[in-house]
C-alpha cells in the first residue's frame, strides 16, 4: 500500500510537470498525509476553456484525488486588468459586462475535469476590489522595477522600445496576494506563470506565511505547431463537440503526437510509451492519433460520443459518406461566404475566415468559394465543409 502511495506521488510531482520549486519538501508533505490547500487561477477573457489549460485542471485533479483541497480562485477582478504573462504586447481593459459572459460557462467546464462540489471557489474581487492605495504600495514594495523588467516578455518590449504599462506590473502582485488570502500550500500553472507563482512565494513570506510550493506544467502547442491561442484558431476547447475534437486531433502535424498523447489523455507511462514504440516501428500516424482522439474526446463527452464521433470520422474521410449525424450549423438564408465561416468557430475572427477562404478552405455542396464576399442563398440541409476536419448540415 506504502508503495502504491510513493508511487502515486511520484507520478503527481512527474507526469506532465515543467518543474517543481520546493520538491523536496512536497514530497514529504504529500507523504506525511497532511490535506494540503492546493490554489490554481483562472481568469475568465472568454468563454471557452481549451484543452491546453486542462493540463492544469487534471494535474489539479490528481491533488484532488489524492484527497487534498483544491482552491479555484476565479479572477473576476484579475482578468479586468489583464496577465501580461507570455504576452509581447499591452493587453485591453476588459469589462465587467465581458467578465460576467464569459463566467456564464466557467465552471460546467471545469467541472468536467475537477469534482467541482469539493472544489472551493473564490474570486478575487472579493478581496482586490477592497485593497487600498496604502495597501498596494506596501505590496508593490516588496520588488524592484529592476525585477520586473527582467521578466522574459518585458525585456523583449523593452528593447524593441514598446510601450509597458505600469498597470502590468501589478498584475504578479494581485495573483501573489491571492496566495495570501487562501493559505496557499501549493500553486499550480502553467510554465508561463513561472514569474506570478513565484512573487506568490515572495508575497506570503513577507506576511509571516510559509512560501507556497510552485509547481509547472508542460504547455500544449495548438494544432499547428504554434501556441495553442484561440486568436489564431488552433484550439481544440472541452466544449466543442465530439466531432469537432475527433477531426481537430486527426487533424494535428504528426510531430505533436508526442506532446498530444502524454498531454490530453489519461493514458498511463506505460500506455504512452507503448503507442510510441509502435510509431517508431512504422505504424501509421494516423492510427495513433486515433487513438488520442478517441481518449481526448471519450474525456470531455463519454466513451459512446467517442466512439460515434470516431465512426462519423472514418464514414467522412475514408468511405465520403456525408450520411452521417453532422453538426448542425443555423444560418440565415443570406449570408456572406466569409460570415458564415465566422459563425461556425472553426475560426475566432474575420480575418482568419476571409484568409481560410481565399486559401480554398471552404466549400458548400462540395463546391469550393474563393471570395469572402460572396453572397450564399441558402435552404437548409446543405452541408458545408470549413478547413480540413468541420463539416456541418445547414440549418435556416
Amino acid at each position: 500500500m506504502a508503495n502504491n502511495k510513493e508511487k502515486e506521488i511520484e507520478s503527481l510531482l512527474t507526469w506532465n510537470v515543467d518543474g517543481v520549486i520546493e520538491k523536496d519538501n512536497l514530497r514529504r508533505l504529500l507523504l506525511s498525509g497532511k490535506k494540503l490547500q492546493v490554489k490554481h487561477g483562472v481568469d475568465p477573457t472568454g468563454d471557452k476553456i481549451h484543452i491546453g489549460r486542462a493540463v492544469v485542471l487534471w494535474k489539479l485533479r490528481e491533488f484532488q484525488d489524492l484527497g487534498h483541497k483544491i482552491v479555484l480562485i476565479i479572477g473576476d477582478f484579475t482578468a479586468q486588468i489583464g496577465d501580461p504573462s507570455d504576452k509581447l504586447a499591452k493587453r485591453p481593459f476588459l469589462t465587467k459586462e465581458q467578465i460576467k459572459k464569459s463566467l456564464k460557462n466557467y465552471l460546467p467546464q471545469i467541472g468536467k475535469v475537477l469534482d467541482i462540489k469539493k472544489v472551493e471557489v473564490r474570486y478575487n474581487s472579493e478581496w482586490l476590489s477592497r485593497l487600498n492605495f496604502k495597501e498596494i504600495s506596501e505590496l508593490a514594495d516588496i520588488f524592484t522595477a529592476q525585477q520586473m523588467i527582467k521578466r522574459r516578455n518585458f525585456a523583449e518590449r523593452w528593447e524593441k522600445e514598446e510601450e509597458i504599462s505600469l498597470r502590468e506590473f501589478f498584475y504578479p502582485l494581485m495573483q501573489g496576494y491571492d496566495s495570501v488570502v487562501v493559505k496557499a500550500d501549493v500553486e499550480i500553472g502553467g510554465t508561463d506563470q513561472l514569474f506570478n507563482l513565484m512573487a506568490g512565494r515572495k508575497i506570503q513570506e513577507h506576511y509571516g506565511q510559509k512560501p507556497q510550493s510552485v509547481m509547472t506544467t508542460k504547455m500544449l502547442l495548438g494544432t499547428d505547431g504554434r501556441k495553442m491561442s484561440t486568436s489564431w484558431g488552433n484550439v481544440i476547447n472541452i466544449i466543442d463537440s465530439p466531432t469537432d475534437q475527433y477531426g481537430k486531433i486527426m487533424a494535428i502535424k504528426d510531430e505533436l503526437i508526442l506532446e498530444y498523447l502524454g498531454l490530453t489523455t489519461r493514458l498511463n507511462a506505460d500506455d504512452v510509451k507503448d503507442l510510441l514504440q509502435k510509431l517508431n516501428s512504422g505504424t501509421n500516424p494516423k492510427i495513433i492519433k486515433e487513438r488520442i482522439a478517441f481518449e481526448v474526446v471519450k474525456l470531455y463527452h463519454g466513451e459512446k460520443a467517442s466512439q460515434k464521433a470516431g465512426e462519423n470520422f472514418t464514414k467522412i474521410f475514408s468511405k465520403k459518406d456525408l450520411s452521417v449525424d453532422l453538426p448542425s450549423l443555423r444560418l440565415k438564408a443570406e449570408i456572406s461566404v466569409a460570415d458564415l465561416v465566422l459563425v461556425s468557430t472553426v475560426v475566432s475572427s474575420k480575418a482568419q475566415a476571409w484568409r481560410l477562404v481565399e486559401q480554398g478552405g471552404f466549400s458548400l455542396g462540395g463546391k469550393v468559394f474563393k471570395n469572402p464576399k460572396e453572397e450564399l442563398s441558402l435552404k437548409g440541409g446543405e452541408v458545408v465543409k470549413i478547413g480540413k476536419k468541420s463539416f456541418f448540415k445547414v440549418v435556416v
